[in-house]
């Protein structure tokens, strides 16, 4: 899109505050729903959430919808939910990319600031194969991760096919490759005004002479990647490449601060220093990081799965953190609250103590935060919930 044509839009897009949405309009009564049950429509299992309010204000609800099983690999689907009324009801079930067999998901959507559309990155691989054989390198090109790209210009109700931009964004040394899982940012402040960032991670390849395989936790690492011109185009961001087995990030998120700094927060896989939660910031749109990847000592509740993290609106909004809170079990979804950009968190409220793996964070409204995330009483993986709860509640004056 010409650069004119997008500096108009962001007038609309920019500028309207979401109050004025749909979703403002939501049951003020309504605190749950379940938009997926596993063994419904279709699918054994419902995993992966990942969710945005478009500037309508739609919510959307992203998954993976596991055909055959629970596992990670197989015929897997990018699937989707909509909901007109702030996430109480939703419309019926989209296939959004089909995996005809093959495995597509780690949805990672975002809102482009500049014309409103929904831009969704997602991961691809043949399913026929797992990722210990990818991190093996024991797969070809055509097997292994690829990255793909599409978009929405009408409230999530299309989406265009699936585009392949694995060159753009993955060097061949690499073997693993996943996009968030997650919602991704959009920059609103700032140098980079406009810019979507995808928090994602891979694995590499050991060194040469090494007699490790490529399985070992030590090769992943976080990544980020980014568009300029509406997800049209894509580079590589910074790259976190230590393989050193003491912090192993991985599945990663991200929120823009306030000052405009971007914070991100990874899983740690297996790395030996105490703890489960690992972050760090970029100045510069994620090109760079400001520091490596550190242990964040404040959520060592959490165990080893992804997690969430949302800026609120407002200069002195707090950061909020989402995940499961023992540290041993994936159970007992919480939120925390940072007042200080990240440097320190405190848990404001848990959900429930029933199983609980991945989540998401969306603002639906000024006065609404809502949370997607799989939990159940059986199992782990029995729905994926959304959770409607009062921004109020994460105030920094609250105790």
């Amino acid at each position: 899109m010409p650069l004119l044509s997008r500096s108009i839009l962001a007038v609309t897009v920019l500028l309207t505050p979401l109050t004025v949405a749909q979703a403002a309009h939501a049951d003020p009564g309504c605190t749950s729903s379940v938009p997926y049950v596993s063994g419904e429509g279709g699918y054994d299992t419902y995993r992966i959430p990942a969710t945005v309010t478009t500037p309508r204000g739609t919510v959307l609800a992203f998954a993976e919808g596991r055909h055959d099983s629970a596992g990670d690999t197989g015929d897997i689907d990018v699937v989707l939910r909509r909901s007109t009324d702030g996430g109480c009801t939703w419309g019926p079930l989209e296939v959004v990319a089909a995996g005809d067999g093959n495995t597509r998901g780690n949805p990672a959507p975002v809102v482009d600031p500049y014309t409103g559309g929904v831009v969704l990155v997602t991961s691809y691989n043949s399913g026929a194969v797992t990722e210990a054989q990818i991190m093996r390198g024991e797969v070809t090109p055509e097997q292994g991760r690829r990255v793909f790209v599409q978009r929405s210009w009408d409230d999530g109700r299309r989406f265009t096919a699936p585009r392949d931009i694995t060159a753009e964004v993955k060097p061949e040394d690499w073997r693993w490759y996943a996009t968030g899982p997650g919602h991704a940012v959009a920059l609103t402040r700032g140098p980079h005004r406009g810019r979507l960032v995808v928090p994602a991670n891979h694995s590499a390849a050991p060194p040469a002479g090494s007699t490790d395989t490529g399985r070992e936790s030590r090769y992943y690492g976080a990544h980020a990647i980014y568009s300029d011109d509406g997800g049209h185009s894509w580079r590589l961001g910074f790259v976190d490449a230590s393989y050193d087995g003491v912090d192993n990030s991985n599945e990663n998120t991200a929120a823009q601060l306030p000052d405009g700094r971007l914070y991100f927060s990874s899983r740690d896989q297996n790395g030996t220093s105490p703890g489960n939660r690992l972050d760090t910031y970029s100045s510069d749109g994620a090109e760079t990081l400001d520091r490596p990847y550190t242990v964040q000592p404040t959520l060592n509740d959490v165990p080893v799965v992804q997690a969430s993290v949302l800026q609120l609106r407002g200069r002195t909004a707090p950061l909020l953190f989402s995940g499961p809170s023992v540290p041993t079990a994936r159970r007992a979804m919480a939120l925390w609250r940072s007042t200080d950009g990240g440097e320190t968190f405190g848990k404001v409220l848990t959900l429930s103590q029933d199983k609980a793996a991945y989540s998401d964070l969306v603002q639906v409204d000024r006065d609404t935060v809502g949370i997607l995330y799989e939990t159940g009483t059986t199992g782990t993986y029995d729905t994926i919930e959304f959770r409607r709860l009062p921004t109020g509640d994460f105030e920094a004056d609250r105790p």
